[in-house]
Parts: C-alpha cells; sequence; structure tokens
C-alpha cells in the first residue's frame, strides 16, 4: 500500500486530521533549571495524553540532535512510544543530493523507521527521489512554509514550480507537500492546483494560523494533517491532564469542521 493511501486510511480509521509536533526544548517551560531526563519525561507524558486523538506525531529532529548522542538515543527510545499505527514523520527538512540524500533516506527509513520525511526541494528533483523509492515511505516537500520571512524565496513562480515537482516526481503514490496555515490564500491556491496530494500544515496554534479556514482548505480535494506543536504539547500547567485536554479539543473542533464542511 503506498504512503498517501496509508495517510488517507489512518485519517479515517482515526477521525482525526491532528498530528502532534513532538518540538520539546527547554527553553518553553517556566522553570529555568530543566535538564534532559526532565525533557524525556515531558515528552513521555505528551505521547501518553494524546495517543488517543493523534493521527500522527512528528518529531523535530533539531531538538534531539541538539544533545548529541544522548538525544539521539532519546529520539529512538520515543519512537518505540509512539502507537504503532500513528503515522511518524521525521522532521529534517533534509535536502542534499546524490550518496547524501540516499545516506539520509537510509538513515530516517531503514533506521529511525520514520513513516515519511520533510524534504528541502531546492536543489531540485535530486534531492528528493531518494526519499521515494519505497512506495510505503512518504516525503513531504516543503512548497510554503508557515515561516514569516517565507515570502523571501517562496514567490508564486517557485511554489507553482514546487507543485510541479512534486505532481511529477509522485509516480509512487508517496508524496505530501508542506504548507503554511499562516499563508491562506496561498493554501487555497495550492489545494486548487495539486488535488489529491496529501498536505501538512503547520502554523496553526503559537504562529498564529487559522484551524478552520486551514482544514477546510486543505481537505478540499484531498487528505490534511494539521501540525500543532506548542499549542499541545505546553498547554495549561503543563499536566498530562492538561495536555490530553488541549489534543481532545483541537480534535473536536476538527471533527466539528469537517462534519459541517
Amino acid at each position: 500500500m503506498s504512503f498517501n493511501s496509508r495517510l488517507s486510511n489512518r485519517i479515517s480509521q482515526s477521525q482525526s486530521h491532528l498530528c502532534v509536533g513532538l518540538d520539546i526544548a527547554p527553553e518553553n517551560f517556566p522553570d529555568a533549571d530543566i535538564g534532559l531526563s526532565d525533557l524525556q519525561d515531558h515528552c513521555q507524558k505528551v505521547i501518553t495524553a494524546t495517543s488517543e486523538f493523534a493521527a500522527a506525531y512528528k518529531p523535530n529532529l533539531a531538538f534531539f540532535e541538539r544533545w548529541g548522542s544522548e538525544g539521539i538515543r532519546w529520539l529512538e527510545d520515543i519512537l518505540q512510544l509512539i502507537p504503532s499505527d500513528a503515522i511518524i514523520i521525521g522532521d529534517g527538512k533534509r535536502g542534499d543530493i546524490g550518496n547524501t540524500a540516499n545516506q539520509y533516506a537510509k538513515s530516517m527509513f531503514d533506521h529511525f523507521g520514520f513513516d515519511a520525511v520533510t524534504v528541502n526541494p531546492f536543489m531540485g528533483r535530486d534531492a528528493v527521489k531518494p526519499f521515494l523509492s519505497n512506495a510505503d515511505k512518504g516525503a513531504f516537500i516543503l512548497c510554503r512554509t508557515s515561516n514569516a520571512s517565507a515570502s523571501d524565496l517562496q514567490s508564486e513562480a517557485v511554489i507553482q514550480k514546487t507543485i510541479d515537482l512534486a505532481i511529477e516526481v509522485n509516480e509512487n503514490d508517496n508524496v505530501g507537500l508542506v504548507v503554511g496555515a499562516t499563508a491562506p490564500d496561498e493554501l487555497k491556491s495550492i489545494r486548487e492546483k495539486s488535488p489529491g496530494v496529501p498536505f501538512l500544515i503547520p502554523g496553526v496554534g503559537a504562529q498564529g494560523g487559522d484551524l478552520e479556514s486551514s482544514l477546510k482548505t486543505g481537505t478540499r480535494n484531498g487528505p490534511a494533517l494539521i501540525n500543532v506543536s506548542r499549542g499541545i504539547s505546553f498547554a495549561g500547567d503543563l499536566s498530562e491532564k492538561a495536555i490530553h485536554d488541549a489534543a481532545e479539543n483541537y480534535v473536536n473542533q476538527m471533527r466539528k469542521i469537517v462534519n459541517e464542511s
């Protein structure tokens, strides 16, 4: 089964479009005296509290690599805690070419076992195709990101070329696009031009993207995951109940939006 079919099935079976971003950093805690063991405990708490609601999880590799070999072991450990039926996206935004890209693909898929990765297409198809040879594994290509300076390079022409590239290399039905919730006009345009292509939509919550418009647009003619990181992982008093309630609230909102669409 192709990755895109697996993703669609997972969204349908879980009745959830929620992707929980695992971006666990000491700077997000009110207590300044936070060590790696505290982060590990909190990350486990997030997974436990959200497991009944999340269609997918997205560990951001930078938050683990920061800690060197201990951080890599932490990442390996938390991958074993995520429910086996959830989609796991390795957010490393890989973007090199040739043998280097092949090694990245082996790392992400063969070693860590991610179901999908995020890929920067700036160097062209050579940076993307090594992640697409196995139909069961997917790649979300950066198309229009959610950061404020995205428009420095991501012009309408560049976005169109990225869409064209994604459609062209989608021979195994395992290509998706990253499109930020903070750019609703571009999100609508990209969705119209890429029917059936899965979207990974960051930017809802702390970055100010609108959940309702993003979900309605993103699911108009294809599957979509809404990524939420800090809005869930650092909700309320940071307790397991607060995290659980935040995830449940997001999923309930999403179900209502989809049912009313």
